[in-house]
C-alpha cells in the first residue's frame, strides 16, 4: 500500500547529491595521518561556528590552518594541506540528481537542506545544482545547523507546507531522527535504489 503522499521533499546535500572523495588521501599527500584534517576541521568548536555563520568559510579553514600547523610545527605544510582539503575531489550523484528531477517534474517542490558555510551558494551555483531544486536553506544563513529544529522549520517554511508535509531526506540517522520529532517523514539515504524505491512509496515518482 502507497504511503501517504507528501507535498515537499527536504533534501540533504552532501552524502546525497554530492559524494566527496576520501579526505585521508589528503592527509597522505601532505604527510599527516589520515584522519588529521577532518579531526582538525570538524571537531564541535570548529565546525559549528563554521556552520552557523558565526564565522565565514575562510575564517574556518584559516583556523583549521593554524590547529595543524600548531601540531606539525610548519605553517607552510598546514596551508597546503588546507589547500588541497579545498580541492578535494567529489562527484553528483547523477541518478539521484534524477530523481530529484522527477520529483519536481510531478509537482513536488525539492528543498536543498544542508549544514552549509558562507561558501555554499557559490559552491551550488558552480556545479549548478541550485537551479537542479526549487530553494536552498543554508544553516550558516539560517543560524541553526541539524539536528537543531530551527533549520527544519525554516526549510519547512520555504516550501510553504507543515513539517508533518514533507519528507526529509539525510544520510546521517541523528538528523532523521530530529525531522521526525517535527512530524516529518524520513528517509535514511544509502544509495539512489533506496530513494527510488522511498520516493515511489509516498507516490512522488
Amino acid at each position: 500500500m502507497a504511503e501517504r503522499r507528501i507535498g515537499a521533499v527536504l533534501c540533504d546535500l552532501d552524502g546525497v547529491l554530492r559524494i566527496w572523495a576520501d579526505l585521508a588521501d589528503v592527509d597522505l599527500a601532505h604527510g599527516f595521518a589520515p584522519g588529521t584534517v577532518a579531526a582538525a576541521a570538524f571537531r564541535p568548536e570548529r565546525l559549528l561556528p563554521a556552520v552557523t555563520g558565526r564565522v565565514s568559510d575562510e575564517e574556518w579553514r584559516a583556523a583549521v590552518a593554524e590547529d595543524l600547523a600548531a601540531g606539525c610545527g610548519s605553517a607552510e605544510r598546514a596551508r597546503a594541506a588546507v589547500a588541497g582539503w579545498g580541492r578535494q575531489p567529489f562527484r553528483v550523484d547523477a541518478e539521484v540528481l534524477a530523481l530529484v528531477a522527477a520529483v519536481r517534474r510531478g509537482g513536488v517542490p525539492v528543498v536543498l537542506v544542508s549544514n552549509g558555510t558562507t561558501a555554499l551558494e557559490a559552491d551550488l551555483a558552480a556545479l549548478g545544482l541550485d537551479r537542479a531544486v526549487d530553494a536552498v536553506v543554508n544553516s550558516a544563513r539560517v543560524g541553526a545547523a541539524k539536528p537543531d529544529p530551527r533549520i527544519y522549520l525554516a526549510a519547512a517554511e520555504r516550501a510553504g507546507l507543515p513539517p508533518h508535509d514533507c519528507l526529509f531526506v539525510d544520510d546521517t540517522a541523528g538528523h532523521l531522527a530530529a525531522a521526525a520529532a517535527l512530524g516529518m517523514s524520513g528517509h535514511h539515504h544509502r544509495g539512489a535504489a533506496g530513494l527510488r524505491a522511498a520516493l515511489g512509496g509516498h507516490g512522488l515518482l
